[in-house]
């Protein structure tokens, strides 16, 4: 879950199909919870895609002080 245990919730409002939003109750599917899933998943894609065009945009480079810090760490 990407919210934290104390969340505050908001309304949202959309738009399904008569036909799927049928089949999703004849199937015991909760829609709430099933539009919350796929925001959380839209979220976290998003997220992802975003950190991996930073990254893209601007790549890691090879730093030798880190070889000397994990040198000293280790000791």
């Amino acid at each position: 879950m990407l919210a934290s245990n104390a969340m505050t919730n908001t309304r949202a409002t959309f738009t399904l199909e008569k036909s799927l939003a049928d089949r999703a109750r004849s199937l015991g599917v909760n829609i709430s919870a099933a539009a919350r899933q796929g925001v959380e998943t839209a979220v976290r894609d998003a997220m992802a895609a975003a950190d991996r065009n930073a990254y893209e945009k601007a790549p890691e480079r090879v730093d030798p002080f880190w070889d000397e810090a994990e040198a000293w760490s280790a000791e």
